[in-house]
């Protein structure tokens, strides 16, 4: 081969590696660019972090927002995990409490983590929690069973029209 097409050959590498370094770079900055988008925007149903109770102290009692509660095990995760009650009806800004009851029916400790949805996705900036056990990871020994609480307010800034928001939590096993 002769060296001009050596030095293209070589020149052509370059720009591939660092194309490649550039896509890796661009994929690893889309998970915080999307929690950040979603934060911001309410979309895909995603909840904030813990809240004061504080934030909670104007209540609006001259309405109901009805919460309905569902849960989702996925496959590798053999726990059974419910909500204790489907439907709860709070008032804006009132503080309320609520349970997801989780069993390990297998003869292993296992790990798994809640991810909270909220839906509409638009209302998951009205939805606050104060406590809940999707804020960590959750252990269960072999046979274990565990009542896990979670305690939240709806804003009282949600818009009026809004009757009903749906919580579903997808339960992720964990390892390590």
């Amino acid at each position: 081969m002769d060296e001009a097409l050596r030095q293209k050959n070589r020149r052509l590498t370059i720009k591939l590696l660092l194309m490649v370094a550039a896509a890796t770079g661009f994929a690893f900055a889309l998970v915080p660019f999307y929690d950040l988008l979603c934060k911001v925007t309410g979309l895909n149903g995603k909840t904030g972090g813990t809240v004061q109770v504080a934030q909670a102290a104007k209540v609006d009692i001259g309405r109901w927002v009805t919460v309905e509660f569902t849960s989702t095990v996925m496959p590798g995760m053999s726990w059974e995990f419910r909500p204790a009650q489907t439907r709860m009806r709070v008032h804006p800004g009132e503080t309320a409490r609520i349970s997801y009851l989780a069993k390990n029916p297998t003869n292993q400790t296992m790990a798994g983590q809640a991810v909270p949805s909220v839906s509409p996705g638009w209302t998951a900036q009205h939805f606050n929690k104060i406590e809940c056990f999707c804020f960590q990871r959750q252990e269960l020994k072999p046979g274990e069973v565990r009542e896990m609480p979670l305690v939240f307010f709806v804003s009282p800034e949600l818009p009026a029209d809004v009757q009903e928001i749906s919580l579903s939590y997808t339960l992720f096993p964990v390892s390590g």
